[in-house]
């Protein structure tokens, strides 16, 4: 039985007044009567009068009328899904705490690459909290994202500083993706084409070890790991990866390895530690080509795993190559500095299976909270943080020396290995008692990692732990400065130039960072980390760099295939409760059952949803989803001795990350053509399946398609890919169209990924983070991803691990347990038939203004529909780049632009958005049309228009003023402009001289001295 399947004491027949999200009958789809949470109003934008009206202005006499002339009823559900009640959203507030406080908030000095941080509240509150920045879009349109682009820019900066590389881009999933992404770049840029072989030292943390080969499985690299001490050479390998400091702490210098690899012509990658490197040399001044890492100490919970911003940074060289998103400097119309996303950032969408990696994603929250951290601090307040964690590790280091102990024989930044014998057990049975989770290297040694939040108190309980009774602590009894506890010097207002920490006495530690590996060149010169010390001057930063983004605090956000829907209050509460935040991602199971309880929700909600036997969560982005799925067919056919299934069919229209994601699945790419509808071209499909019938590995389908609309032969795809040997791969980016309706597992899909950040709530911060699950038949269950260091993970063949975190981005799956538990039955499927009413109510309104492109049975889209543009290109010298700009005018963040066809607009309103929003979105782009008008007939100039010229700011109000059209016509086109204004930052932004003119970190201090 479902924990919720009690009914809620709160719900409420749909036949109450007002705010009730109603519109069908009380027995649709199999409900004998039709009882919704109170939430479901709070989530649906329209009212029940406002349903009503839309309906009849489709010409229907009920909701579920629009619905059944637009959803083939072949694969209609029948019945509604078993899934609980929905509950309010105390109740649900109620019963996810009781679930969260299962979880054990012990103090973890395990390592690995996680550490335990102190978000400054101001982070925390105006960034983290605040819907202005969590719920912004990627800034594919630079114009409304210019705050966003700065924070990312910062971000960059920090990282080619600290790592004194020449590049960096916005952001990878976590490290050890950001390590597999290097080994591919390395792979890419190889001059010996026969090498596959890429070397590892065991002392890479071993969760990047083994992402890194499951990475490397399909590509036919063969991943050698051993002791880099041992490295000769006489194997010939096109990479190397290392790791500084060390899994166990140690410090190594690499530069004579470095020099004997680069010999060879292979390429070095260096997984560094970003706090440590305030104080060592950077892997860039000893030659690495390239360095990876995670910023997640930058103030960024722990979380169980994530989500964490990784970072990437490589040569001038490599900068074609780089993975991601990378932000660059250009110019506007007027000359103006402005920033936007370099061309490479989505160059999957454009070079499809030849792009090198599927990552279009980043962890833009994150990356922004890491970066801000850095600023709030500054260059000298980092070092301090960094100065004090690596002076009470050698206070510890010093105790445990004079206990008797063992310790590693390099030099070490925050970790210690302890050899410490045949007492391991008793020391960890005291750890226990003292709620400290160590770490087990081997039978007789321990590592432990301190972090910024540990204090003298802590210091003594593990001496405590390992020397019971404790020994006294050396330096006497912590009263000196740099005792100071971290939240007081996060809070304190007299950071910018701290003084280096006092100690009373210095210790003598084992191994002292010699002369070699400490750093002396500067970094983080750039006025941003130098000014915003104070709070007063942080907050205000912040909020100056907010009111350049439009988020959807702003206004609707209507972009096609993205599904930027309300991210409600409710769901975002627990992110931020310790019970979630402070556990490390590989803290005994038994210390966070309380996940294990929500994973186990959602698992069971998830698969009820789509039908499907198992589910995983470790993907933590939407092509992480698609990578993970087609591993595990890969896998399949391997059990099966057909290894050799390795031709992938896609269509034409499909999302560039689906290729991509093929390619990096071993897989060879053949496309499949569209018809004039839209529609797979079944004749198509039907030839090429056949001709690749003895190597056919799988079909990629998104479903409601591309297009936006209901495929009606979806049941004869699946079938006829199964009948020639293939799988049936479902991209779930458009489920939201589906929740409730019908399920890909019933219809034909064997696996299916689910963006959590677009049909379940978790908003999309920017650009990252996201969740992309994926949903297996009980065919496939036994290879779900499994995971090396947790037991349990996955099926009993699973692949290996795809993410670094065994449930990837943990901490944020409340927010998607808080939607569907509130939600409950009816109103998750309530929500699907409102997206698709509001996305049908949309296109007719606009039909006799635009053609909509793709419609399908009985004249209907699906949850998005295609405005298409092309016409006016000839009849008034107007492109899609054109209205989008001038959308920004009416206060509108623009649709997706000529994606998934050239010259268009993809719309898509959701179920959140409002009738008067639609309304005044409808009223823009009837207005837009008008001035499209003018232009074709000779009453505007051709190419000096309102559309041309846009978007317009406040600069250009009060600038010389000497254009055919009024200033009001510009900037205040309708009433709710004239009140309720968002003004762009810049004006248009020249993409093309940002990429010829490659410019992607601050400059420094010495640009402002004029």
């Amino acid at each position: 039985m479902h924990p919720f399947s009690e009914p809620s004491t709160v719900d409420r027949p749909v036949d109450q007044p007002s705010r009730s999200p109603s519109g069908g009958t009380a027995a649709s789809n199999g409900h004998p009567r039709e009882v919704l949470s109170p939430f479901v109003a709070r989530h649906l934008g329209p009212t029940t009068a406002e349903i009503e009206t839309m309906v009849a202005a489709l010409g229907y006499d009920s909701l579920d009328a629009l619905i059944e002339a637009t959803v083939p009823g072949g694969i209609r559900l029948q019945q509604c899904l078993d899934l609980p009640t929905g509950l309010d959203e105390a109740a649900a507030i109620a019963r996810l705490r009781s679930m969260a406080s299962q979880n054990q908030v012990w103090r973890s000095y395990l390592g690995l690459g996680y550490a335990n941080t102190l978000t400054p509240a101001v982070i925390q509150r105006n960034v983290l909290e605040n819907p202005g920045w969590y719920t912004q879009y990627t800034p594919y349109q630079p114009e409304i994202s210019q705050g966003r682009l700065e924070a990312l820019l910062n971000f960059q900066t920090l990282v080619t500083d600290l790592t004194a590389m020449d590049i960096a881009n916005a952001s990878l999933l976590d490290e050890g993706t950001a390590a597999a992404e290097a080994m591919t770049l390395a792979f890419n840029a190889r001059k010996v084409k026969a090498c596959k072989t890429f070397w590892v030292s065991e002392a890479c943390h071993p969760q990047t070890i083994e992402v890194v080969k499951t990475r490397a499985l399909p590509l036919g690299i063969e991943v050698m790991v051993g002791d880099h001490r041992q490295f000769d050479g006489a194997t010939p390998v096109f990479g190397v990866l290392l790791q500084y400091p060390a899994t166990d702490g140690a410090i190594y210098d690499y530069e004579d390895l470095i020099t004997q690899v680069h010999a060879t012509k292979a390429l070095v990658t260096v997984a560094a530690d970003l706090l440590s490197l305030t104080l060592l040399r950077p892997p860039g001044e000893f030659g690495a080509d390239i360095v990876v890492g995670n910023s997640q100490r930058f103030g960024v919970p722990l979380g169980y795993g994530g989500p964490h911003a990784a970072f990437f940074a490589t040569r001038q060289a490599f900068a074609r190559k780089l993975p991601g998103r990378l932000v660059g400097v250009s110019k506007d119309t007027y000359g103006t500095p402005a920033l936007r996303l370099a061309l490479q950032t989505r160059e999957q969408h454009i070079r499809r299976d030849a792009a090198t990696s599927n990552i279009c994603t980043a962890q833009v929250l994150l990356a922004i909270m890491a970066a801000m951290y850095a600023v709030y601090h500054g260059p000298e307040g980092l070092r301090a943080i960094a100065s004090r964690i690596h002076h009470q590790t050698q206070t510890l280091a010093q105790a445990l020396l004079n206990a008797g102990f063992s310790l590693g024989d390099h030099p070490y930044f925050d970790t210690l290995r302890v050899s410490v014998g045949d007492r391991q057990v008793e020391i960890l049975s005291r750890a226990a008692a003292h709620r400290i989770n160590l770490r087990v290297l081997d039978d007789e040694t321990l590592v432990l990692a301190l972090d910024e939040t540990v204090t003298d108190a802590d210091l003594r309980d593990l001496i405590t732990v390992f020397t019971d009774p404790p020994l006294p602590l050396p330096g006497g009894d912590g009263n000196h400065p740099s005792s100071e506890s971290t939240s007081e010097r996060v809070n304190s207002n007299k950071i910018q130039n701290p003084k280096p920490p006092h100690h009373p006495i210095t210790p003598s530690p084992h191994h002292p960072i010699t002369p070699s590996l400490r750093r002396t060149s500067p970094y983080l010169t750039h006025p941003s980390f130098n000014r915003y010390h104070s709070e007063t001057e942080m907050l205000r930063y912040l909020y100056r760099l907010q009111g350049k983004d439009l988020s959807l605090a702003t206004a609707m956000i209507p972009l096609g295939s993205c599904t930027m829907k309300l991210n409600a209050t409710a769901e975002m509460l627990p992110v931020t409760w310790p019970e979630f935040g402070q556990i490390h991602p590989f803290a005994p199971l038994e210390q966070a059952q309380g996940y294990q309880q929500l994973f186990a929700d959602l698992e069971t909600w998830l698969g009820e949803i789509t039908g499907f036997a198992g589910i995983s969560l470790a993907p933590n982005a939407g092509a992480q989803g698609e990578y993970a799925g087609l591993l595990v067919i890969r896998e399949y056919h391997q059990q099966r001795g057909e290894g050799h299934r390795q031709v992938c069919l896609i269509p034409q229209s499909a999302h560039g990350t689906n290729p991509a994601s093929a390619v990096m699945a071993g897989m060879t790419v053949v496309p499949v053509v569209c018809d004039d509808e839209g529609n797979i071209d079944l004749a198509d499909l039907e030839a090429k399946a056949e001709k690749h019938q003895d190597n056919l590995a799988a079909l990629m389908v998104t479903y409601p398609s591309t297009h936006g609309v209901f495929e009606a032969g979806i049941k004869d795809i699946c079938a006829m890919v199964h009948r020639h040997g293939g799988q049936v791969y479902m991209d779930g980016a458009n489920m939201n169209a589906q929740v409730g309706l019908c399920r890909p597992a019933d219809f034909g899909a064997d696996v299916c990924h689910l963006n959590l950040h677009k049909t379940f709530c978790i908003p999309h911060g920017g650009g990252g983070p996201g969740v992309g699950p994926i949903g297996v038949k009980a065919h496939l269950v036994p290879y779900l991803p499994g995971h090396g260091l947790v037991n349990g993970v996955g099926g009993a063949q699973g692949i290996g691990a795809v993410t670094a975190a065994p449930w990837g981005s943990a901490s944020i799956l409340p927010i998607s347990w808080m939607y569907m538990a509130m939600m409950g039955t009816r109103g998750l499927q309530r929500a699907t038939e409102v997206a698709i009413l509001n996305a049908n109510y949309l296109a007719q309104r606009l039909a006799g203004h635009y053609d909509i492109l793709y419609t399908g049975q009985n004249g209907r889209v699906a949850h998005e529909c295609i405005i298409d543009l092309r016409p006016f290109k000839k009849s008034a010298d107007v492109g899609v780049e054109d209205v989008a700009k001038r959308l920004i005018d009416y206060g509108f963040h623009p649709p997706t632009m000529s994606w998934p066809v050239a010259g268009t607009l993809m719309v898509e309103p959701t179920e959140s958005e409002s009738l008067a929003e639609l309304d005044r979105f409808c009223d823009a782009m009837i207005a837009i049309r008008d001035e499209i008008r003018a232009i074709e007939q000779g009453e505007a100039e051709a190419d000096n228009n309102l559309l041309k010229n846009a978007p317009h700011t406040a600069v250009d109000l009060v600038s010389d003023w000497h254009r055919p059209y009024s200033r009001e016509q510009a900037v205040f086109p309708t009433a709710f402009t004239r009140t309720s204004k968002f003004w762009p930052a810049v004006n248009r932004i020249d993409q093309a001289y940002g990429d010829r003119n490659l410019v992607c970190s601050c400059v420094g201090m010495e640009a402002y001295e004029d």
